[in-house]
């Protein structure tokens, strides 16, 4: 490289071709014009004949020095120069990106890929191969290990297709595997961190150091990473923690509680003064609403480690308690339903009246304590009610244990056994430990606990498999029975202290506490066999299916499981979910310490290199169509545009000719985009899109975007010809500012950062086109990185716009079946929710006006003319992008047909299609 300065070239031997200038300017001085040709006229007509100026011998010096500096422009521009170029990569080896994708780097993962990008292009210029070694192990469990050298082509390729994991990195696997590097010459490393420390951090570091030079960038600083800890119940509210590594300066985070189908129930501001690493943030939320939050999420913090997801554990269950003993209510500590209040109400929902009236509101639990026979009708619609998925929780007495019914789990001997008495020969009962398959397995025994008085159950063959709980003699002390979708559950001592000082202990708040949540099922699963992922978290703190390396985790499987087989997620049954957080163990984060003497440190974000290879060819081809032009005046080609006149008047007509033709060029150069006829053009655009189907999108002005848009729906145009009957034209680019709308079925709308706000005029015009029938497919493109810029672009755009309550697609929503049937819409990326008008009405043959993603399917259907993808699917392949395709022409089919495919008639074929 060769550098002048601000300006470098990365080709510097083509500038040899300046030398050949000079020849070139004497082959042009010699040659002269091609000369024109005048038919010869008759005889007759030569009076007639006005005398010409002579063909010139030479080329006229200032065409001369125009195609000098054309030349001059193309070489300059083959050279590869760069505008403040970065200095050659340091020694003669390698180029190492040692890339920490681990939680924490979800965060700006655009400009991590970035970075890479740009050094391997400056390791390309230097033909240095390059290494990548990720410090997160693999989604299959293996081992860290380096790539080996690779050609910048297949590095680029490998980059694109890296993405973060939700779990951490592994350094010290990262450093026994740059132990097993053999590079030729020294290496430079490029570490891009991702601001967090740990103890084999500075190792890793002080290894590298020793194989060449090392350069670590790092953004801690300005975007630090937040920890969010599973919160905890404390009455009606929710506590979590926020921790932060970094303590030095004041900061001000926003945590947003969520629920399942993804809208915002509410969120809180968090302030840290400097010196705080850890502050706590309490949601006060009614039961019916914490009963739907699914997730817990810092704002703007699109990592594993700044979700935290919510199962039934979090949930304040209704739970009524009845009494069949009046006993206590003036002294409340003899009262057995005081001891059940006090234990349940931090973390449910407790109402207190007679079980009829209860059953009238929704219940997830009832408690009878001492309760003896019920009424046939009593007993029935307690039954009808558990078998519809309701805990019935009973707890024995002086009633009970004279008067049993049907609503016990197993048969009851009349009266009750008493231990411990001055008529007894044995001491209080204390319990054996859980059994495993028990929903209280895991818990601890006090040694204090013990029970002086009980109910026994009558010798069957399987009172052992309805057995929770037993006394230390093998008696039960809790048993069950599952009736229907709900359980039967009997205490076989009371709720109070007067057989047992077991509800006085802390393991009676927990044995409740796992009976409630039997009512969602969480129970019977989480405690038995195993539970297979439902849903998990990608690097960016999103929820996709799991993919095909995520295992199954048993059922008393703590959160130290969490890794690539086990990542954080949902597991279980969708009716009964566990979820698996990352922060359930990783609790604190620490700054990447200070590294060894010699190590360069930096931010992510540009490098200030602009190469202008792409300016100098435009201005060089622009200055070549000046000349092409004149040429043509010289030889008289263009009609009555010639150049004439002797001696000094012909030179300044000729002079002034050519200055004409530049400032006309000039001038109309920076107003190419603008229609010369501006009414007759617009004709021409109504008859072209009138006469045929056309898919249009909006043209943002980032010229990237927009081609990505064209090449998109133009590849989904050929689809829909070879597959369909739809026949479309082709894809047009729209302004609605200008542009009319109403040609056009289907509007793609990729978001971008740098789009200007919406005119008024403009708002009236998308709300007609969506009023009269026209659909808005707008794509944040946001997946891939998990940020949030997407969408609050989205946010400020559609102020004014005429938006209907959306709604997730529900899977048997007419999107799903149109063409193809789908059960999900991928595209460029997977993952995401697909929005969509929340009730479809009659107008408009129920096609919703609007649909936001942000699965950039534009890029994922754009192909060159070769019919080559332009962009990489991830992480699918080309499966994905065959799907991708799919839901493209379902999509276009919803916009041309509406809800033909919901009627009736189009079930048995769809059920033939199913295999039912």
């Amino acid at each position: 490289m060769l550098g002048f300065g601000p300006i470098a070239f990365a080709v510097p031997w083509v500038l040899a071709a300046l030398a050949v200038l000079p020849v070139l300017w004497w082959l042009l001085r010699v040659t002269p014009p091609a000369p024109r040709v005048v038919r010869f006229p008759a005889i007759r007509l030569l009076r007639d004949l006005t005398a010409r100026e002579e063909t010139p011998a030479r080329t006229p010096l200032w065409l001369l020095i125009l195609r000098l500096i054309v030349a001059a422009l193309l070489i300059l521009a083959l050279a590869g120069p760069l505008l403040n170029p970065r200095a050659a990569l340091p020694g003669s080896g390698p180029l190492l990106l040692l890339i920490d994708n681990g939680w924490a780097s979800g965060r700006d993962w655009t400009s991590r890929r970035a970075a890479m990008e740009e050094l391997v292009s400056q390791a390309e210029r230097q033909n240095r191969p390059v290494v990548l070694l990720p410090t997160a192990r693999p989604a299959g469990g293996e081992a860290v290990k380096a790539s080996p050298p690779l050609p910048a082509s297949e590095a680029r390729r490998l980059i694109q297709a890296l993405e973060p994991h939700p779990w951490p990195t592994d350094r010290a696997g990262a450093l026994e595997a740059v132990r097993g590097l053999a590079a030729r010459g020294s290496a430079h490393t490029v570490w891009l961190s991702d601001g967090t420390g740990d103890r084999s951090a500075r190792g890793l570091a002080e290894t590298l150091q020793r194989m060449g030079s090392l350069e670590i960038l790092d953004d801690s600083a300005e975007k630090p990473s937040h920890l969010l800890l599973p919160p905890s119940s404390e009455g009606a509210g929710l506590t979590a923690r926020v921790v932060r590594a970094d303590a030095s300066r004041p900061e001000s985070v926003t945590v947003r509680l969520s629920g399942a189908d993804g809208r915002l129930l509410t969120r809180q501001p968090v302030a840290f003064d400097a010196g705080q690493l850890t502050r706590e943030v309490r949601f006060e939320v009614p039961a019916e609403l914490r009963n739907d939050a699914a997730s817990l999420r810092v704002e703007n913090d699109t990592t594993a480690g700044a979700t935290v997801l919510l199962d039934e554990r979090w949930r304040r269950r209704p739970v009524g308690l009845a009494s069949g003993r009046a006993n206590g209510e003036n002294q409340p500590l003899l009262s057995d339903l005081h001891y059940l209040e006090r234990a349940l109400a931090p973390y449910n929902e407790v109402r207190r009246g007679e079980p009829d009236e209860l059953l009238k509101r929704d219940l997830a639990v009832l408690v009878l304590s001492d309760i003896g026979a019920l009424t046939g009708q009593e007993a029935q619609t307690i039954e009808d009610w558990v078998r519809k998925g309701g805990v019935l929780l009973r707890f024995a007495g002086p009633r009970l244990a004279q008067n049993p019914d049907r609503l016990v789990p197993v048969r009851l001997r009349l009266g009750d056994r008493a231990l411990g008495g001055a008529l007894s020969w044995s001491e209080p009962a204390k319990l054996q430990p859980f059994d495993g398959r028990s929903p209280f397995a895991g818990l601890h025994i006090p040694d204090d606990v013990a029970v002086s008085r009980q109910v026994l159950a009558e010798p069957a063959l399987d009172l052992a498999d309805r057995t929770w709980a037993r006394l230390q003699d093998g008696t039960p002390l809790v048993t069950s029975e599952k009736r229907g979708d709900g359980y039967i559950v009997l205490v076989h001592t009371t709720a109070s202290p007067e057989w047992s000082n077991l509800p006085m202990s802390g393991l009676f708040v927990d044995m409740l506490r796992r009976l409630v949540t039997l009512s969602g099922g969480v129970a019977g699963g989480a405690h038995g066999g195993t539970l297979e992922p439902l849903e998990v978290l990608d690097g960016f703190g999103r929820l996709v299916p799991p993919p095909a390396a995520a295992f199954p985790i048993a059922g008393d499987a703590g959160a130290d499981v969490l890794g690539p087989r086990h990542p954080p997620g949902f597991y279980g049954t969708e009716e009964a979910r566990r979820a698996l957080n990352l922060t359930a163990t990783l609790t604190r984060i620490e700054p990447l310490g200070a590294m060894p003497g010699g190590v360069a440190r930096g931010p992510y974000g540009t490098r200030g290199e602009v190469a202008l290879k792409p300016a100098l060819l435009g201005i060089a081809l622009s200055l070549a169509m000046i000349d092409l032009l004149i040429a043509l005046m010289l030889r008289g080609l263009l009609g009555g545009w010639r150049f004439g006149g002797k001696g000094g008047g012909g030179k300044r007509r000729r002079a002034g000719a050519a200055a004409a033709v530049l400032l006309t060029l000039g001038a109309a150069l920076p107003m190419a985009a603008v229609p010369w006829s501006s009414a007759r053009a617009d004709d021409a655009q109504s008859t072209k899109v009138t006469a045929e189907t056309y898919l249009a999108y909006v043209r943002t002005g980032n010229g990237t975007v927009d081609d990505t848009s064209r090449a998109g729906l133009e590849s989904l145009v050929d689809v829909l010809t070879r597959r369909t009957a739809v026949e479309a034209a082709g894809a047009v680019g729209v302004d609605p500012e200008t542009d009319e709308l109403a040609f056009y079925p289907l509007l793609y709308w990729p978001v971008s950062g740098g789009q200007r706000a919406l005119t008024d005029h403009a708002r009236a015009r998308l709300n007609e086109y969506m009023r009269n029938g026209g659909t808005i497919l707008f794509d944040t493109r946001d997946q891939s990185a998990g940020a949030v810029g997407g969408n609050q672009a989205l946010q400020g755009m559609v102020q004014g716009l005429d938006i209907p309550p959306l709604a997730p697609v529900p899977p048997d929503h007419v999107l799903t079946k149109s063409f193809y049937l789908l059960n999900d819409f991928p595209g460029r990326y997977n993952g995401g929710n697909v929005w969509i008008e929340a009730r479809e009405g009659r107008a408009n043959d129920g096609v919703s006006p609007v649909l936001i993603g942000g699965n950039d399917w534009a890029a994922a259907w754009a192909a060159n003319r070769n019919g080559q993808p332009l962009y990489a699917v991830v992480p699918g392949g080309e499966r994905q992008r065959e799907m991708a395709y799919r839901f493209g022409v379902n999509l276009v089919m919803y916009a041309l047909t509406g809800n033909y495919k919901a009627d009736q008639v189009h079930v048995p074929a769809i059920l033939e299609r199913l295999g039912q």
